[in-house]
């Protein structure tokens, strides 16, 4: 397990993992239909938190490139999707985890990625 700055990004990405996942779920049983695309992209942003938890909270090489895999394709998809809704609002009738650069979350979504980034590049091992 990781220590200091690792476990709190962890914890942040276990948060983010189970909050996306019970707001995606609730939205996809009651009101899927209203808007497909944005609770589709709620479910896989919550997919994308739990791989990055796990990964990130393992010390293997292999853990590491999916924790660099997964982070990198939230910090485009938070980017991608913020952009959209600010340049087409109608793109998304409903909010999702990244919408607005995550402003619903506090911009959380746009700052932990890059704080996870920089976290795995600056912790990675060097050979000898």
């Amino acid at each position: 397990m990781r220590h200091g700055l690792g476990r709190l990004i962890v914890a942040a990405y276990a948060i983010f993992a189970i909050s996306a996942t019970a707001r995606a779920g609730y939205q996809i049983a009651t009101t899927f239909e209203q808007a497909p695309l944005a609770y589709s992209l709620s479910a896989f942003a919550a997919v994308v938190y739990g791989v990055a938890t796990v990964s990130i909270a393992r010390a293997s090489t292999a853990s590491r490139r999916v924790a660099l895999a997964a982070v990198g394709i939230e910090l485009v998809g938070v980017v991608v999707v913020g952009l959209t809704t600010l340049v087409d609002p109608s793109a998304f009738p409903d909010a999702t985890v990244w919408s607005d650069f995550g402003a619903g979350y506090g911009y959380v979504p746009l700052v932990l990625p890059v704080v996870g980034l920089v976290y795995l590049l600056r912790t990675r091992r060097h050979p000898r």
